[in-house]
């Protein structure tokens, strides 16, 4: 599958190159190289986490994670490129996480048109996607920690979903699979997703548009619902040093496997996860502070009483500071929370209730530079995770190694 597609991307940039293009040198001179590649080696441990507060929808731990990434970019002229990247997790072999043809038909103008598994649109963080970006191990919460809800299984009830209040790492519901497994998360911030993306502008405003198969909280290769995606983000640079971002998204994000249950519900409608996003980041001497806030809801089927009458919301938002200490040696923490909205059934005596547990962190660290592609931190997290006996605090600490070249 993976062989067949990079074939046909190569195809459709031969068809879509003029002859003659462009030959796109430098301002020196100089002919880009054809294909250039890039590495990035990581290698994180840390204490237990038996809360999951770190679980990824890959099912692995942010913050006990080896990874070896190989980014190839393959030019095609002048106007065109193949992009592509490929992971290494704990020694569980290859996955491709990106492949993507991205085609600049004016090359004088700040536009392109990417198609394939294609880079995020909507937020900040996704968007940085080397580790040094990073500057602690941890990821925020709202584009990491698995909520109790399911694309493929899905709650009949008010009961049904407060039954699995907290329980994001294994959970499960009677509508579609019955087999316990992940939950979501408000953004799945470790996958991309498979459409098409426009992007316009560059400095001072630049707009991305783009349709893709998933959703953010479940990216696909695949359509899995017949449902299409569409996000946007608007980028403004009104000053040095200064990043603001805005960003929509609108999906269907039940399974086909899930939603043949739904055909006689009493909504027989699309369900969609729709969500906004506010971005901020800003530089200034040895500081960098950025943060971010993520409103997201979910459409959710009325099936047996107690009924969910309304959608499921959530919000999440963090802010980080790094403070540069002396060259190669800075200090950073971040703090971050993720909320949910209420929802009414006979449990927690009746009363209303958050349809998953609130989880808060504070995280601070430190990293060091022997070299400049070489790099050092060491972290300290408190996890806090409101309303259920399990795992209701924890502490993590951990180190992480990163080089690249």
């Amino acid at each position: 599958m993976i062989r067949s597609t990079a074939v046909l991307v190569v195809l459709l940039a031969d068809m879509a190159l003029p002859a003659g293009s462009a030959r796109g040198e430098d301002a020196a001179g100089r002919q880009p190289k054809p294909i250039t590649f890039g590495v990035e080696a990581v290698a994180s441990i840390a204490t237990d986490d038996p809360g999951y507060f770190n679980d990824t929808s890959y099912g692995r731990s942010a913050m006990r994670l080896a990874r070896v990434r190989l980014d190839v970019a393959l030019r095609l002229g002048g106007r065109a490129s193949i992009l592509a990247e490929g992971r290494a997790d704990n020694g569980e072999g290859v996955t491709v996480a990106a492949l993507y043809l991205r085609l600049r038909p004016f090359p004088e103008h700040s536009f392109d048109v990417q198609a394939g598994r294609i880079p995020p649109v909507f937020g900040a963080v996704a968007r940085r996607t080397y580790g040094v970006d990073n500057p602690l191990i941890g990821t925020p919460l709202v584009y990491q920690y698995l909520t109790s809800l399911r694309s493929n299984s899905l709650p009949a009830s008010a009961d049904d979903l407060l039954g699995m209040r907290g329980r994001g790492w294994r959970t499960r519901y009677t509508i579609g699979s019955t087999a316990w497994d992940r939950g979501l998360p408000v953004i799945a911030g470790d996958r991309w997703d498979t459409g098409v993306e426009v992007r316009i502008g560059r400095e001072p405003v630049s707009v991305t548009a783009a349709l893709t198969q998933g959703t953010l909280s479940d990216p696909v290769v695949r359509d899995d619902n017949d449902g299409k995606q569409l996000s946007g983000r608007v980028e403004v640079r009104p000053a040095l040093g200064l990043i603001l971002g805005a960003s929509l998204s609108r999906g269907e994000y039940v399974s086909r496997e899930a939603g043949r249950v739904l055909t006689a519900a009493p909504r027989g409608q699309s369900y969609r996860q729709e969500a906004a996003g506010f971005d901020l980041e800003y530089s200034r001497g040895y500081w960098l502070v950025r943060s971010e806030t993520v409103v997201s809801r979910w459409d959710i089927p009325q099936v047996q009483r107690p009924l969910l009458t309304d959608r499921l919301g959530s919000w999440g938002t963090f802010i980080e500071a790094r403070y540069k200490i002396r060259p190669g040696l800075y200090t950073a923490a971040r703090g971050d929370h993720v909320g949910f909205s209420r929802v009414s059934g006979t449990l927690y005596g009746g009363l209303p209730t958050t349809w998953d547990a609130p989880v808060t962190r504070a995280e601070v660290g430190a990293g060091y530079s022997f070299r400049r592609n070489l790099l050092l931190k060491i972290a300290v997290q408190r996890n806090w995770r409101t309303g259920v006996a399990f795992g209701a605090r924890e502490s993590v600490a951990g180190a992480q190694v990163l080089f690249w070249f």
